[in-house]
């Protein structure tokens, strides 16, 4: 076996099990401890793995995200979020109030609302357009800094006017979710759903498998602010475990084309 195809393998085996060891390389590919340790360090310099005593991991912090509209176009994640939203809004009731954050899959929900006589609050631009063209939806878009990356609103102007409001309910997505809690690579948009997070009854967090496990640079909030979790496949065991002992009613929705 050449060294690329072992490289790719070795991160196949790190996505399944986490943690690999020099050892385990060699009894995997038959090569030799100088070999294994060769393929640890291109790894790394590749930017793919962190090297530990005695072998590597792959690593728990996430440093990048697609841009708002790279991540609206995902196709692997298309399905998933239209089935992700529409079961997010149907738990909603006429004329409840809200809170949307600026999630491409809370876009997805908010084109799916049909329920009527609610008032929203949002940092999205694009999530108020959408609710702007639907009937009996009083929209408050809050004023601050406007993100034109990741197209949402921010700053302490926001916050200020956040904190005059109250709402039974937020939607909410997030970038990474683990055991620990859920995490942003953006601090400003950290602070606004810290935010969010205290104006409503009830948080609702929608997201997709792929966030499962992943970890990125600021901490938003512990499970222990999670009502329901809305996502489209079962998590691993440590993460349901973790979401159970909160208390989180995890909500699982099929696409069109699952079984």
């Amino acid at each position: 076996m050449y060294q690329e195809e072992r490289l790719i393998e070795i991160v196949h085996y790190l996505e399944k099990h986490k943690r690999i060891s020099t050892e385990n390389i060699c009894g995997l590919f038959d090569v030799s401890r100088d070999t294994a340790r060769r393929d640890i360090i291109k790894l790394e310099e590749q930017g793919h793995i962190l090297r530990t005593r005695g072998g590597a991991i792959l690593p728990t912090l996430s440093k990048t995200i697609a841009n708002y509209d790279d991540r609206l176009l995902d196709e692997s994640t298309t399905e998933s979020k239209k089935a992700i939203g529409k079961l997010a809004a149907s738990l909603l009731h006429d004329g409840e109030y809200l809170l949307l954050d600026a999630s491409t899959t809370v876009q997805s929900a908010a084109e799916q609302i049909y329920t009527k006589g609610h008032v929203a609050v949002t940092n999205s631009i694009d999530i108020a357009g959408i609710l702007n063209q639907k009937e009996g939806i009083s929209i408050h878009l809050l004023g601050g800094l406007l993100h034109q990356e990741h197209r949402f609103i921010y700053g302490s102007r926001a916050i200020e006017m956040l904190s005059d409001y109250y709402v039974h309910k937020l939607f909410m997505g997030v970038c990474a979710i683990t055991a620990d809690g859920i995490t942003t690579p953006n601090e400003e948009d950290g602070y606004i759903l810290k935010e969010m997070m205290r104006r409503a009854d009830q948080v609702i967090l929608l997201v997709d498998h792929t966030k499962f496990g992943k970890r990125q640079f600021h901490r938003i909030a512990g499970l222990e602010m999670i009502d329901i979790l809305i996502t489209d496949q079962e998590p691993d065991e440590r993460l349901k475990e973790a979401l159970l002992l909160h208390e989180i009613d995890i909500m699982i929705a099929k696409g069109e084309n699952q079984p």
